[in-house]
């Protein structure tokens, strides 16, 4: 246990204790004293002081002139800021707590040290770096330092009085820190100013250009160039400019004209700015398709095709391909190819150029057709001497034909689509040039097909008469027949035919039936054997003669003269000649006798019964009977048959 001394003196350091802190905390504290001032940065003065006792807060002042910059700390060292730059400003230090401030400590002149310059950096070149800046108040020089910020090589640094310098001998697209700082004229470094630069890249290297697909599109590459960021591809022909921007090492440029011949360059680019452009590269294109196209027929089974030559083609390719499917070309450096070609075809034909770039693009497909073929298995086949029919066979590409007959007097034409055609109204015992001619509604008429040499059939009588000589015969004469050397002569009916082939104008044909309609025609024969079938009005033979001619005494002066009728049809004349006269009878129609009723007697009579016809002269050639008619007294006595007549008139 402690004594009650003890416990006296402990009551009595407590008490002590608690007057002085109330003394304190109703007293300012003690004014401290600077131990030293300066300046690192142009803009604050940093104060250093010992530590006064009760002191919570210090307050720091910088003066300069009537201004003053004032800041509170807890302890030292403290800093004032927002001071200008190579000013001189006293410092003072002011000890705070809850009973106030203390007295300002004695002051400290103290100069802010210069600001630092502020740059202005570009890169001039791949391989340089150009440093400016403005004045700096007080600044007697400045100096400035340059190394890579990758602290790879050596440190550059320069000390100058100018506002400018340039460093050189730089790696291109490289980044570099450049530090510069101003000092006074007692050496006295100011602030520094730190700032990252990249040098320009240097231009691209091995660019190469490479046709893509279609070749109008380019595909350029290029080596990659330290410190670029993005690159620019530049494609010219005179006005016209193409590019192509990418951060990789190729660039596609498209819409290229063919036939041209363009020059490309690359530059890079950094945030430093851009290389030289590299030296130009060729480009040139492929051809356009040729133009101008014309396709002819020169000469019969040759197509010569030609075309315009184009810019930057070095040599050309023609396909023609047929509508049977099959393909020809031909490869020239010329602007004409000649192709074997058949007649009645249709050609397709295409040209393309080309050169070190490729083909050009497909230009307009031509169809050409070659004129038809000429007709084949030509014949030709009279039907009359002036009539001659025609025919052939088909031919490839034909859509029509013209069948032209030509002679000295003039031509016939007949068009048709049919394979045969029939020339009429020729003129007989001439000779043609017949030809057939195919047509083509695109190519138009083959010109180039033979003739063939007809000569037409004799020419047929004008004139041919027909004289029934007796029942069973007839006479047939005509005209000549131009041409003509000998004859052939038909009739013909139901009944049978009556024919005759003679050297003369006229013919006997036996073998005719009475009262029988016949066809008649005559064909007249050349030498060579050329016939012409010449058809005439059709012949109608006579009626029959009847039979059983017999007269019979009728009254005192009468006769009646009695036959049997062939067709009760038909119609008889009855005729009796004899030196006291002649007289006739015609019965009524469908009756076969007729009265005579004053005839004289005593005379000998030729009796002739025929068929009454409208034609002509009465036919002669009908039987004659003699009959003898005597006189009893002054009438008619005895009728007397005395036999057949060999007269041939009456």
């Amino acid at each position: 246990m402690c004594s009650a001394k003890s416990k006296t003196l402990a009551f009595t350091g407590v008490l002590l204790g608690c007057l002085e802190m109330i003394f304190s905390a109703n007293t300012a504290p003690d004014t401290p004293v600077i131990d030293q001032a300066y300046s690192k940065l142009s803009n604050s003065i940093t104060v250093e002081w010992r530590a006064v006792p009760g002191a919570n807060n210090y307050m720091l002042t910088a003066q300069d002139g009537d201004s003053f910059v004032e800041t509170i700390v807890k302890n030292s060292p403290g800093t004032v800021t927002g001071l200008k730059p190579a000013t001189l400003y006293r410092i003072t230090v002011r000890s705070i707590n809850s009973g106030g401030k203390s007295q300002p400590s004695p002051f400290r002149k103290v100069k802010t040290v210069l600001a630092a310059p502020i740059l202005s950096v570009h890169s001039p070149s791949c391989d340089s770096i150009a440093v400016s800046w403005k004045a700096v108040h007080m600044a007697a020089g400045f100096s400035v330092s340059l190394m890579r910020s990758d602290g790879l090589g050596r440190k550059l640094k320069q000390n100058t009085t100018n506002t400018s310098l340039i460093f050189t001998n730089l790696d291109p697209g490289t980044l570099y820190t450049i530090r510069a700082y101003a000092w006074n004229a007692n050496g006295m470094p100011g602030d520094d100013f730190t700032y990252n630069q990249s040098t320009s890249p240097n231009a691209p290297v091995d660019v190469k250009v490479a046709f893509s697909s279609g070749a109008l599109r380019a595909v350029v590459s290029w080596m990659p160039s330290e410190g670029a960021l993005t690159y620019s591809v530049t494609v010219s022909s005179g006005l016209l400019k193409l590019r192509c921007n990418t951060s990789s090492a190729s660039c596609m440029v498209p819409s290229l004209q063919c036939g041209s011949e363009y020059y490309v360059s690359v530059t890079a680019y950094n945030d430093a700015g851009s290389s030289e452009p590299t030296d130009a590269v060729s480009l040139k294109t492929i051809p356009c398709a040729p133009v101008n196209i014309s396709i002819e027929e020169d000469e019969p089974d040759h197509l010569l095709v030609s075309w315009s030559s184009v810019s930057l083609g070095h040599y050309y390719v023609v396909f023609v391909k047929s509508d049977d499917g099959l393909e020809v070309h031909c490869n020239t450096s010329y602007t004409q190819c000649h192709f074997q070609s058949d007649c009645g075809f249709t050609y397709f034909i295409s040209i393309f150029a080309y050169n070190k770039a490729g083909q050009s693009p497909l230009g307009d497909v031509f169809n050409y057709t070659t004129t038809p073929c000429c007709p084949s298995d030509f014949r030709a086949v009279f039907m009359s001497s002036d009539t001659v029919r025609v025919t052939w066979a088909p031919v490839r590409g034909a859509d029509l034909y013209e069948t032209r007959a030509a002679s000295r007097s003039g031509v016939l034409l007949c068009r048709d689509t049919a394979t045969a055609c029939t020339l009429s109204a020729l003129q007989c015992s001439t000779p043609y040039n017949i030809t057939v001619f195919s047509f083509s509604e695109a190519r138009g008429s083959n010109t180039s097909c033979a003739p063939q040499y007809v000569a037409t059939a004799p020419c047929c009588p004008n004139d041919l008469i027909l004289t029934q000589v007796t029942q069973s015969v007839t006479n047939i004469s005509w005209s000549v027949g131009r041409g003509a050397q000998t004859y052939i002569t038909i009739l013909e009916s139901p009944k049978g035919q009556a024919k005759c082939h003679t050297l003369q104008t006229y013919c006997l044909l036996g073998c005719i039936t009475c009262g029988t309609n016949y066809t008649v025609s005559l064909r007249a024969i050349t030498e060579t054997g050329l016939t012409s079938s010449c058809t005439y009005q059709g012949y109608s033979s006579s009626a029959c003669c009847p039979s059983g001619v017999k007269l019979y005494r009728l009254g005192n002066n009468g006769i009646r003269v009695f036959w049997q009728a062939s067709d009760e049809t038909i119609n008889y004349n009855a005729n009796l000649h004899g030196s006291k006269g002649n007289f006739s009878c015609t019965p009524s129609s469908g009756l076969s006798h007729c009265d005579i009723t004053k005839i004289p007697c005593g005379d000998v009579y030729t009796v002739v019964v025929a068929p009454v016809t409208d034609k002509g002269p009465k036919l002669t050639f009908c039987p004659k009977k003699i009959y003898s008619v005597t006189c009893s007294g002054s009438s008619v006595g005895m009728v007397i048959y005395r036999g057949r007549s060999n007269a041939k008139h009456m």
